[in-house]
C-alpha cells in the first residue's frame, strides 16, 4: 500500500455522520476526552483515525457523539477489512487503494463508491478494534481495568460508561428505499441490491430468502388445495403428496444454495478473506504479534480454548439435553394422566384439564430456552474464540442442539 496510515488526513470539509456513540450520563470529562482522543488519533499511535463531533442536547449535555471518516480514510479502511468489489473486467477482487482505478465506478470524487452499509461497517470495525496499549485502567474509573490488547469499547460497555453504538439512518436514502420497496402498489421482485446498499448483505439475504421461499411454496400450496377441500379417504393420494413435498423441499433447498451463491458473489461477500479475519472485539489475551499478518494483536492459547470447550461446554450441553428429554418425559406422563382423568370423569373440568399439560410444557420450554440461550452465549464468550465466524459457529451449534 503506497499511502501510509500515519499520513492519513483526518480533516473532512463536509462531515457525514455514520455511526452514533452514546455515553452514560455523568461520564467524567477526562474519560470522554481520552476516548475521543483515541478515536481521532493516528493508527500508528493505536487510534482509529476517525472523525468525531459531539451532539449537544437542549440541556447542554454531551453524551451523544457522531462518528464519521474522510473519503480517503474509508478507502483505506475498505482495504483493511478486505472488502471485495467489482473490477472493470467484471471480475470480483479484494479492494486495494493502490489499484483503485481498476475498480468499476471508482472516481476520486465519487463518494458513493462505497455503500452506506460498507462505510458503517468499516467505522464499526475500527471502533471495535480499538485496543489498550499501556493503559492500566480507563481514566476516571480505576475499577475499569485495562491491559495491553484489551478491547476498549468492550470494557466501556461492560463498565456501563458506553451505553450503545449504532449506525445512523439517512432519511433521504431511506425515503427512496421505502418508495421502491413497498411504497407503491406493484407486483414484482424486491430491490435487493438497494436493500443491500443501505442495510448490508445480511439483511438483504434475509429478505431474498423470504422472497424465494414464498415463490417456492406456491406449487406445494396449489397442489395441496384439493387435499384440503376434498376429504379423500384414499391414503395413496396423501402418500403421493407427501412424496412430492419431500422431493420439492430438497429441490428448493439446493436451488436456494445456488441463488445464494450468485447473490453473495455479486455482492462480494463470497470471496472475502476469512483467513485474515480480524480478532473479534470480545477476544482477549496477552498482546503479541500475529505470525501470519505481522500485526500486533491479542494472543491466547488454543489448548486452553479446547479444554474449555470439551471439559466444560460439551458436558454442560449434554446435561441440558438430558434435562430437556427428562422434562419431555414428564410432559408425556402428565398428558397421559389428563387423558385418564378425563376418561374417568368426562366433565367440563376434566376436558379443560386436557390442555393444562400442553400449557405448562409451553411455559417451561420458553423459560428453559431463555436460560439456555443465555448460558450458551456466556459459555461461547468464555471459550474466547479469536474470530467472529468461529464464535458464531460454536454458538449456533449449541443453540441447534
Amino acid at each position: 500500500m503506497a499511502e501510509s496510515w500515519s499520513f492519513l488526513d483526518t480533516s473532512e470539509p463536509n462531515f457525514r455522520p455514520l455511526v452514533v456513540i452514546e455515553l452514560a450520563k455523568g461520564t467524567k470529562k477526562e474519560t470522554v476526552e481520552w476516548f475521543t482522543e483515541r478515536i481521532v488519533d493516528k493508527k500508528s499511535n493505536g487510534g482509529a483515525q476517525l472523525l468525531v463531533k459531539p451532539l449537544v442536547t437542549e440541556n447542554g449535555d454531551e453524551t451523544i457523539y457522531l462518528v464519521g471518516a474522510s473519503h480517503f480514510r474509508l478507502l483505506l479502511g475498505a482495504e483493511a477489512v478486505g472488502l471485495v468489489k467489482e473490477c472493470n473486467d467484471n471480475s470480483m477482487r479484494t479492494f486495494t487503494y493502490s489499484s483503485r482505478k481498476t475498480f468499476k465506478d471508482f472516481a476520486d470524487d465519487n463518494h458513493s463508491f462505497l455503500t452506506m452499509a460498507e462505510c458503517q461497517y468499516i467505522i464499526k470495525h475500527e471502533l471495535e478494534n480499538l485496543r489498550a496499549k499501556d493503559e492500566k485502567m480507563i481514566p476516571g474509573y480505576p475499577q475499569a481495568k485495562l491491559y495491553p490488547g484489551k478491547s476498549i469499547v468492550r470494557r466501556l460497555l461492560t463498565s456501563g460508561i458506553l451505553v450503545q453504538i449504532f449506525p445512523l439512518h439517512d432519511r433521504e436514502e431511506l425515503k427512496k428505499l421505502r418508495y421502491t420497496w413497498y411504497g407503491r402498489v406493484k407486483v414484482g421482485y424486491q430491490p435487493l441490491d438497494e436493500v443491500r446498499c443501505y442495510f448490508g448483505e445480511t439483511i438483504a439475504l434475509y429478505f431474498g430468502f423470504l422472497e424465494y421461499f414464498t415463490f417456492a411454496l406456491l406449487p406445494m400450496a396449489v397442489i395441496g388445495i384439493p387435499y384440503y377441500v376434498f376429504a379423500w379417504e384414499d391414503y395413496d393420494k396423501y402418500v403421493m403428496f407427501a412424496t412430492f413435498n419431500l422431493l420439492w423441499s430438497t429441490a428448493i433447498l439446493e436451488v436456494w444454495k445456488r441463488i445464494c451463491a450468485i447473490m453473495t458473489y455479486h455482492w462480494g461477500t463470497l470471496l472475502m478473506k476469512r483467513q485474515f479475519e480480524e480478532p473479534r472485539p470480545g477476544f482477549h489475551g496477552v498482546l503479541g504479534v500475529n505470525p501470519v499478518t505481522g500485526r500486533e494483536e491479542p494472543v491466547y492459547s488454543s489448548v486452553k480454548r479446547q479444554f474449555r470447550i470439551y471439559l466444560v461446554s460439551l458436558p454442560f450441553v449434554c446435561l441440558c439435553l438430558y434435562f430437556s428429554l427428562y422434562v419431555m418425559m414428564i410432559y408425556f406422563d402428565l398428558e397421559q394422566w389428563a387423558l385418564d382423568y378425563h376418561a374417568e370423569n368426562g366433565s367440563t373440568f376434566s376436558s379443560v384439564m386436557l390442555f393444562v399439560p400442553s400449557i405448562i410444557y409451553a411455559v417451561v420450554i420458553e423459560i428453559m430456552n431463555r436460560i439456555y440461550r443465555y448460558a450458551a452465549e456466556f459459555l461461547t464468550s468464555w471459550e474466547n474464540h479469536r474470530l467472529e465466524s468461529s464464535y458464531q459457529n460454536h454458538l449456533i451449534l449449541k443453540v441447534l442442539v
